[in-house]
């Protein structure tokens, strides 16, 4: 086993809610401070769709996704190399987290062949081989020099009954880890995490995290999930892991972004997020709001000209200086016609995102949490407590809030 790495990060713990799990933290990164709980972006290609950088700034985001399968293909090592990384090829001057390639295995899973070797894939561009190992994923990683870089991991769908299968892709992780903390040539100015594999297994999940704190690395994520599992399975393998893991290094649950999910997440002790659905549903006209999220494509709405969200304090719904006051007619003429009425709700989005988890961080350090969400689910379903998610209400149960109450 690899001895642990120097760190590039400091994380420091400012509150902890006394009924839940949830903390609240300052991550220091290479491209300065992040707030945590967290909300990220994810801008695969190396932008979010439609939205500068300057306007992604503007939202308040401090660190987003790229994806290293994607900028590994195009524009290549080669570009990114020459142009001295993600940060200037992007004109991004905060933080930037990559993942490993690890999820085309899922996603792209027709087209690869994984052995202990590697992932054999073939491009989705032009149909050439490329091999990913875990030597070439670090290499990709420190050429795109984000400040957070992820392990590659054997990444398998939780739903998969084949535990044979489960059991190998966990152990394999671990293995593939080690292979990760030998290639990472900039461990002083980049941050790997390793990634938490095992399923839906609790067993396997607690062996996996026991052999990952061990590596010492500068952060955790708990990966496999948002594959289709039942939320209660999802919320048993979150809790699970957070009670394993060191309370100084932060916590990653991958690939997860409906506000239900975050706010209960956090609740349960994790602290970073990603997921695409924001800036997706923003492209069919969705707008997120505290009381849901509405579809402006619906005729009802063709003579509605209230801005998207009453007291959204984004870019587009504001109506004083540096607002748009874009309304929710002008959004319904424009979607699925012009590509404006996606970028504008793009923002939107990333903006209600991003301002959920600057309020669930409040209501942390103010010790308030349990109080907040029981608000935001009452905001969500208009006061019906019958429409509340079972899994929510059972998770929430085992850390000491009762929504129902």
């Amino acid at each position: 086993m690899p001895k642990s790495m120097p760190s590039a990060l400091k994380f420091d713990l400012i509150a902890r809610c006394s009924t839940t799990k949830a903390r609240a933290a300052v991550l220091t990164l290479p491209h300065g401070p992040v707030l945590l709980p967290i909300f990220m972006p994810v801008a695969t290609q190396g932008s979010l769709k439609g939205l500068t950088p300057q306007q992604l700034e503007d939202t308040g985001c401090r660190l987003c996704l790229n994806n290293t399968y994607h900028l590994g293909l195009k524009p290549g090592q080669e570009v990114l190399d020459t142009v001295g990384g993600a940060h200037k090829l992007q004109g991004w001057k905060h933080n930037i987290l990559t993942d490993s390639g690890g999820f085309q295995m899922v996603s792209l899973l027709k087209l690869a062949n994984i052995t202990e070797e590697g992932v054999r894939f073939l491009s989705p561009h032009d149909g050439s081989p490329m091999l990913l190992t875990p030597e070439h994923s670090i290499a990709l990683q420190n050429t795109i020099g984000s400040d957070i870089i992820m392990q590659l991991d054997d990444v398998l769908v939780t739903t998969s009954p084949d535990t044979k299968r489960m059991r190998e892709a966990m152990e394999r992780s671990v293995r593939w880890l080690d292979r990760c903390v030998n290639a990472h040539a900039n461990p002083t100015t980049q941050n790997l995490f390793c990634i938490i594999q095992g399923g839906l297994d609790l067993e396997m999940r607690t062996e996996c995290c026991k052999e990952m704190i061990a590596r010492d690395t500068p952060g955790i994520a708990i990966g496999g999930l948002s594959g289709g599992e039942a939320k209660s399975d999802f919320c048993r393998v979150v809790s699970t892991c957070t009670s394993l893991l060191p309370e100084k290094k932060p916590r990653y649950v991958m690939g997860i972004g409906y506000p239900e999910d975050l706010v209960v997440s956090v609740a349960l002790g994790a602290d970073m997020f990603d997921c695409v659905w924001p800036t997706r549903t923003a492209r069919f006209g969705n707008a997120i709001t505290k009381y849901g999220m509405i579809n402006l494509r619906h005729a009802k709405y063709a003579n509605d000209f209230g801005t998207v969200e009453d007291g959204c304090g984004c870019m587009c719904c504001r109506t004083g200086e540096g607002g748009l006051n874009i309304t929710k007619a002008f959004i319904h003429h424009l979607a699925a016609k012009e590509t404006v009425g996606a970028h504008l709700l793009t923002i939107h989005n990333v903006w209600s995102q991003l301002a959920l988890m600057r309020g669930v961080r409040n209501a942390i350090i103010d010790d308030k949490y349990p109080s907040f969400l029981k608000q935001f689910f009452s905001d969500q379903h208009r006061g019906d407590k019958s429409k509340y998610p079972d899994w929510a209400v059972e998770a929430l149960l085992t850390v000491g809030v009762d929504l129902m109450a």
